[in-house]
């Protein structure tokens, strides 16, 4: 049976007794670690800013068209038969995520989640700049609907809006190209309204997510943060209330100028409340490792100024391991991060070598579905086949002809015997294979076809040839 202490442990700080919604109010944070998430927010949010109209060889540095299965990352262009590489790219995502996890908990959310970025660094700034601190918020809130509070809502919800109506554009940009977005804005929204509602729609669930949801995200709908019950232990580094200094054998107590606390048995926590106040998720950090902690520091920089002012030493909350604080542990290098690195190092090593091993060229080539082996003179046996070439590469790849690997026949072309495959585009059309029936071992050989360019074989394809049963 859980303690009046550990009350906490049955609810979520956002909702009340009654089960409603309970709004935060944090305070703005400030110092040390704040200014470094500060320049770390505006390079990830220049960079998600900047990347769809950045060029790399004429390609659009990060492009996941997922309705055209068109996708560039970091300039190299990928088509749905690179799938495996990205489910393997996914995998290791998920192996890196749960690797920080174990050694250093929810860092990801705190520094680079872009659900806190926005929060934090846009939306709260914002907020704070109409509504003021924690202390006019709760005022403003509190108070009747008269001229100001009206003028401050209209005003802060419009830029919530405009600033949710930008960020959906970006996102739009990576979905179906920078390129196509510019062009659909300039020949005016209403000629593209195909566009223009999922514009729309993405512009309402940034807006309610920011503007209402907020940190609900956090610690109601995103797995990450179940994902830490199970992955944390004792000696993951996450930001920790150093409970043995601040405890102390009595507990804490308030500040008393000139009163020798550590004599009388108190710890260095003056219960300020103001780590609680901070929060963005409204939790006491003092109450141990939480599911709605994002490890932002805001409590870390604002326990760090009210030691400084009242002459105590800092780090009383701070990044650390349960064994650092009960026992003075260092951090160190468990079986469990290297079991996670041997994993991750191996599947970095596959993905490597199969990018590199990556064809410029894809080939298929099918038989045409329906269609039998046609007798012609001198006991030759035609089929008619389909071929799709993919070129992967930003430069068009000349002369292309095929040619039979396997065995004596020839290729025939509906069109041209030579042609070009376009760059990031592809080719198909349709060509006979004609193969001598001496030549053939059963009614279904498999032959090996090499695509040439210039006379240089630059892929192979296998593909089945349909043939008389033979009767011995």
């Amino acid at each position: 049976m859980n303690t009046p202490q550990e009350n906490f442990r049955d609810s979520i700080g956002t909702i009340d007794q009654e089960g409603k919604r309970a709004w935060i109010f944090p305070k703005k944070p400030s110092g040390k670690y704040y200014t470094y998430r500060k320049w770390v927010s505006y390079f990830l949010l220049l960079f998600l800013f900047a990347s769809p109209f950045i060029r790399v060889n004429g390609n659009q540095f990060l492009l996941f068209n997922v309705l055209e299965r068109r996708f560039n990352i970091f300039g190299l262009p990928f088509w749905p038969q690179d799938f495996h590489l990205f489910v393997i790219s996914m995998i290791i995502g998920v192996i890196f995520i749960a690797f920080f996890t174990v050694g250093f908990g929810r860092i990801f959310c705190g520094w680079m989640c872009p659900q806190t970025i926005f929060m934090e660094m846009v939306f709260r700034r914002v907020e704070y700049w109409i509504d003021g601190d924690r202390g006019a918020q709760i005022r403003l809130d509190r108070q009747q609907w008269n001229g100001e509070k009206i003028g401050k809502r209209i005003l802060k919800w419009s830029v919530f809006f405009l600033i949710s109506f930008l960020i959906a554009n970006i996102f739009l940009a990576y979905l179906i190209g920078s390129d196509k977005l510019i062009s659909h804005i300039t020949d005016g929204p209403l000629k593209h309204l195909g566009t223009l509602i999922p514009l729309l729609i993405f512009t309402a669930v940034f807006y309610f997510v920011f503007a209402w949801f907020r940190e609900q995200v956090c610690i109601i709908a995103c797995p990450y943060g179940r994902m830490q019950g199970v992955l944390l232990d004792n000696k993951s580094i996450v930001v920790a209330y150093d409970h043995v200094r601040g405890e102390g054998e009595k507990g804490r107590k308030k500040f008393r100028k000139n009163e020798d606390r550590h004599a009388l048995g108190h710890g260095d926590c003056i219960d300020c409340f103001q780590c609680v106040n901070v929060c963005p998720t409204g939790i006491d950090i003092r109450n141990g490792t939480q599911l709605e902690c994002v490890n932002c520091t805001a409590c870390i920089d604002e326990c760090n100024t009210i030691m400084e002012k009242v002459n105590l030493p800092q780090g009383l909350i701070r990044y650390a391991s349960e064994d650092e604080i009960v026992k003075k542990s260092k951090f160190a290098w468990t079986p469990r991060l290297k079991g996670y690195s041997a994993v991750l190092f191996i599947l970095t090593g596959v993905l490597i070598g199969m990018l590199f091993l990556r064809n410029d060229l894809e080939a298929n080539i099918l038989r045409l579905p329906g269609q039998l082996y046609e007798r012609k003179e001198n006991n030759m046996i035609s089929n008619v086949f389909t071929y799709k070439l993919i070129n992967k590469t930003t430069e068009p790849i000349e002369n292309v002809h095929f040619k039979l690997l396997s065995h004596k026949g020839e290729i025939k072309l509906v069109t041209h015997q030579d042609f070009a495959v376009p760059a990031q585009n592809l080719a198909e059309g349709t060509l006979f294979i004609e193969i001598n029936n001496a030549a053939l071992s059963g009614d279904k050989d498999k032959l090996k076809i090499g695509v040439f360019s210039n006379d240089e074989l630059i892929e192979t394809a296998s593909t089945r040839f349909l043939a008389p049963r033979s009767y011995n």
